[in-house]
């Protein structure tokens, strides 16, 4: 400061200067800046804001700037001036960030904007407001590109997941008609071989019975035969239910669940040293008018029900096993299973395991035929295995 001025010409001198080096800051910034008064009258405004706007500074000082750039909505719509949030700051004291509005250029186009305003206070009492704001039609643009890949990818997964989804249905359909094709082979190769077997052993049995008396060796051994072909006609009739059973082709699925659990129960039971130690129930009930599904969906309610049983068998160690299957009455039938039991339970991570091949079996037959699979568990909780499967008749047409 020169010695030479006074105070208050160096007051004056400091505060011309210190506008300036104001007036160089604004200019120099990217973002439009402009203040208002009370009226909403624009009292500056930087070049930046003037150029994204489309008119010359001067032109812009003194108008009001909502009229100005900020009078319409994007679809066209009037917007009024008292909703403005840019004016809210000086008139309510409310500061504002938006992003998803637009403003006007002089030559009637718009732009996406950004656009923060905050009110003046000088004294205590407010002024008016500052706004600052930046034109982000590219920010947008990348946006919506973002949003189009990313609804192309989902497209394409669900895309993949349908057709990955179809392939496995497809495998195991095959895999079902194979197991039906062994299991009638081994019922009508292996199954009548052993029935002859067995005749052919009390043949013998008897012949060596009449003709002598010291012969008590040979008709043992011809007793131990008969019992271990007895065994292995059990243990044939055993592999072919599991293969396939008999009663899901001749009487249906309800009657097949209903078999499969009683099977369960009682299996269950015997491997207790004392039966009365577990507590297996079983409710069942089908809406009266509700014929069971054929063919695939079927066939998937079905290996599902098994699935559940068997990792409760293998897994649980439970002492109460809770089984209920309910189907809802027409025109919108809806088969629920639930299982539940009171045994170790399992981690929700080890659930969700993509290695848990049979859990992601279960969910996949399940999703084929727009069924729900859930699973509720946590050690020493127990666990509880949903599936909700719909019977409409476009379903049980596309089963079939």
């Amino acid at each position: 400061m020169s010695p030479d001025l006074s105070p208050a010409a160096a007051a004056a001198a400091a505060t011309a200067q210190a506008a300036e080096r104001l007036t160089l800051l604004l200019e120099s910034t990217g973002e439009g800046i402009f203040g208002v008064d009370l009226d909403g009258r624009c009292t500056f405004v930087n070049r930046a804001a003037a150029q994204m706007l489309g008119w010359s500074t001067d032109m812009v000082l003194g108008r009001n700037m909502h009229a100005l750039m900020h009078h319409t909505h994007a679809d066209g719509r009037h917007y009024p001036e008292c909703e403005c949030p840019i004016f809210r700051a000086f008139r309510q004291g409310l500061p504002c960030r938006i992003d998803d509005e637009v403003l006007w250029r002089a030559d009637g186009s718009c732009f996406p904007a950004e656009y923060s305003s905050h009110p003046i206070i000088e004294n205590g009492q407010v002024r008016g407001a500052v706004a600052t704001f930046v034109d982000i039609t590219e920010r947008k643009r990348a946006s919506e590109l973002l949003r189009k890949s990313h609804d192309e990818l989902e497209q394409r997964v669900a895309e993949r997941t349908r057709e990955l989804r179809d392939l496995a249905n497809h495998i195991e359909a095959v895999r079902e008609t194979e197991r039906k094709r062994i299991a009638r082979e081994i019922h009508d190769e292996l199954g009548s071989l052993l029935v002859a077997l067995k005749m052919d052993t009390h043949w013998l049995h008897r012949r060596v019975g009449l003709e002598s008396g010291d012969q008590a060796e040979l008709q043992a051994k011809c007793q131990s035969m008969g019992r271990l072909i007895d065994t292995a006609v059990d243990n044939v009739g055993r592999i072919i239910t599991d293969l396939r059973p008999s009663i899901l082709d001749h009487q249906g699925l309800w009657a097949a669940l209903e078999w499969q659990a009683q099977e369960f129960r009682d299996s269950y039971s015997n491997a207790f040293s004392d039966a009365s130690e577990l507590d297996a129930t079983l409710q069942f009930h089908v809406a009266a008018g509700v014929l069971p599904p054929q063919g695939g969906q079927a066939i998937a309610v079905f290996r599902i029900f098994q699935e559940m049983l068997t990792n409760v068998a293998r897994h649980a160690k439970a002492r109460s096993v809770r089984i209920s299957i309910h189907v809802d009455g027409p025109p919108d039938a809806v088969l629920y299973i639930d299982v539940r039991d009171d045994g170790v339970g399992a981690a929700p991570a080890a659930l969700a395991d993509p290695q848990s091949f049979g859990v992601l079996g279960m969910r996949e037959r399940a999703g084929h035929f727009g069924g729900r699979l859930s699973i509720d568990s946590a050690p020493g909780q127990g666990t509880r295995v949903r599936l909700v499967m719909p019977l409409s008749e476009e379903q049980e047409a596309g089963s079939s």
